[in-house]
């Protein structure tokens, strides 16, 4: 068995690379948990220059995590190698920075060779201090930060069909991809693990109503064990050990786990405070800075992120939130269990993702106080400019009394913004204004 060895092709965020290109002035930096996908995304990005006429000699491709590379992390030493590379060069050159934390100083280097007009720079970063609140205090220059996730579903199930089936349009089988999705992981390596049995094993229902020929595949599972351990221990002692004021692993872990178990469920430091402590009963006490500390570390390693609960018409008194993780894949790993266990939280994840890959820069928890008590939207998504949208997201809406609470929801809030309840039934209507919409064609941007 070989791996898959043809890139998967990430055009959203190429396209965010190519919008920039040439603009020597203005330092790319893209950030993102890790192995997602920041050195493939270069060496595709190189590949298109390539292909438009640069040159092999005016690309510059400095991997910093490669032992080779180790001379090149003190920051005099690669201020020094770019700056006289470029000088040889009669032309522009283009040099790729990857995981430019591992270098000392690495803000005035790059800050330094910006100011040079013929160099367009471009770096990677995985922690802490490439995060947009750091960005401003470090960096003097002009940037632009593209924030890159894991594969959507979308960059998931167009990868494994080019991969598994023969028919080179995806039609079939939605459903169970998706749960090879949620399973098997939607970092970028893991489909490498997935091979396709030789013969069709029958017909399956597509999203479109027809029917497609099935193919049978066989996942390496022990190697995607292995996979994600390799990922979640070089997240845990590069990007989270490392951090300000976290030291130690037993009660990490403790936090980790919680936090993968309750993801999409309202929470404060408090609370999680006295879960944790309650659930430990002996052993080292959680205190609230020790936590908001730990909890910070796996914000700024991009393994959680954070949606505020926005209360309409009033401010909260004890700031609450959600949290979700970056992969349900590394979730069920290291949680075991049915990889459907608590199926409304794990969609309402992937949701809220997908809503940030869109471009929405703020992705909140709704609440709207009532005689009767709290209503809740599930997220209120904003972009700059202005447009909001507002999203409901349920396993079902085929019992009517779930469908009822879904759109008392959205009925309580008076603007005219788009809203959505997304799920996984396969029928779409339209309530009065509300779409109701199937939330794998949402996902796949299909009618």
């Amino acid at each position: 068995m070989t791996k898959m060895q043809t890139l998967i092709p990430r055009p959203d965020y190429l396209a965010k690379l190519e919008r920039h290109t040439e603009q020597t002035d203005l330092i790319k930096i893209v950030t993102g948990v890790r192995r997602c996908g920041k050195s493939t995304l270069f060496d595709i990005y190189t590949e298109k220059l390539k292909s438009n006429g640069i040159t092999d000699d005016q690309i510059l491709v400095i991997k910093l995590e490669n032992l080779d590379n180790k001379a090149l992390r003190d920051g005099m030493a690669l201020h020094k190698f770019v700056k006289e590379y470029a000088e040889k060069a009669e032309k522009l050159v283009y040099v790729f920075l990857d995981e430019v934390q591992l270098v000392s100083d690495f803000a005035d280097v790059i800050n330094s060779l910006r100011l040079r007009d013929n160099l367009d720079l471009y770096v990677t970063g995985s922690n802490a201090q490439i995060l947009p609140h750091n960005l401003p205090k470090i960096l003097s220059g002009r940037y632009i930060q593209i924030h890159m996730f894991p594969l959507s579903f979308k960059e998931y199930g167009e990868a494994y069909y080019k991969k598994i089936h023969r028919n080179p349009t995806p039609h079939l089988g939605w459903d169970m991809i998706f749960q090879f999705y949620l399973e098997h992981s939607s970092f970028p390596e893991a489909l490498t693990y997935v091979y396709p049995n030789p013969f069709p094993v029958g017909f399956g229902m597509t999203l479109q109503g027809g029917l497609a020929e099935l193919i049978e595949t066989r996942w390496d599972g022990g190697a995607i064990r292995e996979y994600l351990d390799n990922i979640y221990n070089s997240i845990l002692t590069r990007d989270i050990m490392t951090h300000e004021g976290v030291k130690e692993l037993p009660q990490l872990t403790r936090v980790i786990n919680f936090m993968f178990s309750n993801i999409g469920s309202e929470t404060s430091i408090n609370n999680m405070k006295n879960v944790i402590n309650d659930e430990l009963k002996s052993g080292k006490t959680f205190y609230a800075p020790m936590l908001e500390t730990y909890l910070q570390a796996l914000l700024d390693s991009f393994l959680f992120y954070k949606a505020e609960v926005q209360r309409f018409g009033k401010k909260m008194l004890r700031p609450k939130a959600k949290y979700y993780a970056v992969d349900m894949g590394l979730r069920y790993h290291l949680l075991g269990g049915a990889p459907n266990k608590d199926a409304g939280h794990v969609l309402e994840n992937i949701v809220y993702l997908e809503l940030l890959r869109r471009g929405y820069n703020k992705v909140e928890v709704g609440k709207i106080e009532t005689k009767t008590g709290d209503i809740e939207i599930d997220f209120v998504a904003q972009k700059e400019g202005g447009k909001t949208e507002y999203y409901q997201v349920a396993q079902s809406v085929m019992d009517e009394t779930t469908l009822a609470r879904e759109l008392a929801s959205l009925e309580a809030i008076k603007d005219h913004h788009p809203k959505f309840i997304l799920t996984r039934d396969t029928n779409n209507n339209d309530y009065g204004g509300i779409q109701h919409l199937n939330v794998l064609k949402w996902l796949l941007d299909i009618e």
